[in-house]
């Protein structure tokens, strides 16, 4: 079996998958990576966090509006600080850096008011949501370019449950907000992760049309059994199928680990969504 056919079957936890023909070292690299929340106390180089921050810069911007910034945060108290507003995630202090990755409209508000030019579309969620996209699509590059560089990373959506102390802690102005987190270091070989399957493509690839959802059901179901295995694999107590647990996820807003009140928080952040 190639290193290729063996990454593919592994990605989609089915080990009769044929792997494409279509095959490159980017495709390779990205198919390899993994969420790591075990860390070496290893700092990250400031070269390295040049590269990365080049690389995500690389990303497509809407309209090249660079509506995002990151802020690199090293000191251990702050990212104690950034722990316990994420939900207690104890990788988020032990990491030796966690990126924070923003929305960012201030600045585009900044340079509409030093031309003394009016700036009423940032009010509306257009807006808001070009700074998410970005914040996004620059994050996932520097990703892959952390790993590339022998680093590894994991994202936190719990900087989302409390907005407001996390905008406090980063000395955020109006008018930007955090998307989320990103642990990054040296993954400690100890503790190795695994790839975590994914759907099988009949879930997520629809050809010119959406794909019924009912015909999507083998599908999830062949991901259930694949889930359960990566579970089993583990040694991860997860009651019930991947299906269940994602239902909970959305069960209601005692579900959302405060972030059920995140549009209240992104208007005291100054965005007015309309």
């Amino acid at each position: 079996m190639t290193d290729a056919q063996q990454l593919f079957q592994t990605r989609y936890g089915d080990p009769t998958l044929p792997a494409p023909a279509a095959w490159s070292p980017i495709v390779e690299h990205l198919l390899d990576h993994r969420s790591v929340r075990s860390y070496l106390p290893d700092a990250v180089t400031e070269d390295q966090l040049t590269a990365i921050v080049a690389a995500a810069q690389s990303a497509a911007s809407s309209s090249n509006l660079q509506a995002w910034s990151v802020v690199a945060v090293r000191d251990p108290a702050r990212r104690a600080a950034l722990a316990e507003c994420a939900g207690g995630q104890a990788h988020v202090a032990e990491a030796p850096l966690q990126l924070v990755w923003l929305a960012d409209l201030a600045r585009l508000e900044h340079l509409a008011r030093s031309s003394e030019r009016p700036a009423a579309a940032l009010d509306y969620l257009e807006m808001f949501l070009v700074g998410v996209i970005d914040a996004a699509l620059a994050a996932q590059n520097a990703v892959a370019a952390a790993e590339s560089l022998g680093l590894a990373t994991v994202y936190i959506g719990g900087m989302r449950n409390k907005p407001e102390a996390v905008a406090e802690l980063l000395q955020l102005p109006p008018k930007v907000v955090a998307v989320f987190g990103m642990c990054v270091g040296t993954p400690d070989p100890a503790k190795p992760a695994d790839i975590k399957p994914r759907p099988p493509q009949s879930v997520v690839l629809h050809h010119e049309t959406y794909t019924p959802l009912s015909a999507q059901d083998a599908g999830i179901a062949a991901y259930n059994g694949a889930m359960a295995r990566f579970y089993e694999a583990q040694k991860m107590d997860v009651r019930g199928t991947w299906a269940v647990h994602s239902a909970k996820r959305v069960a209601g807003p005692e579900s959302l680990s405060g972030r059920d009140r995140l549009v209240e928080a992104l208007h005291n952040r100054g965005f007015q969504l309309k």
